[in-house]
């Protein structure tokens, strides 16, 4: 039986989102199902997260998704944090509270994938179209979005 999966990515002004059917057999490809953005209303930043985590809520719901794969904050150097910075842990985490509302949700660093996913980092990975005919079907996947898709490669067997 195939399982529901969707990977978010979330940025200060946006989610990016992946979903993946999963077939049973590790070895047949990703049914890409759906590729999108919600972006982060202008103006007061409570109102945008309260739309945000309906939109999400709503998307998981009406899909049938079973699980959730967030891209992971990573820490980045020794500066202090940015505005920016904060502003996307917040979308984060209104995203996991969203998700985790409705399904199963794991959190994944890009380079835990680097380092345990297959033979490259996960840059390659994306700059590779043969990896991406190979390991999925359905839609056609934006480049942007072959990052928040490699959560879903990656959570796949786990």
């Amino acid at each position: 039986m195939t399982k529901r999966i969707i990977g978010l990515s979330a940025s200060k002004d946006n989610v990016i989102y992946v979903d993946a059917e999963i077939p049973d057999d590790e070895n047949e490809p990703l049914a890409i199902l759906a590729d999108g953005n919600w972006k982060i209303q202008r103006g007061d930043r409570s109102d945008a997260y309260q739309v945000l985590h309906q939109q999400c809520v709503d998307y998981i719901r009406e899909a049938g998704i079973e699980e959730a794969i967030v891209k992971a904050s990573a820490v980045m150097g020794r500066g202090a944090a940015r505005l920016g910075m904060l502003h996307t842990a917040e979308v984060r985490g209104v995203v996991i509270a969203a998700a985790a509302s409705m399904c199963a949700v794991r959190q994944l660093q890009k380079g835990v994938i680097s380092r345990t996913y297959g033979d490259r980092n996960v840059d390659e990975y994306i700059e590779d179209d043969g990896f991406w005919d190979d390991h999925t079907t359905g839609l056609k996947l934006r480049k942007m979005s072959r990052e928040v898709a490699m959560l879903v490669v990656a959570a796949r067997n786990n």
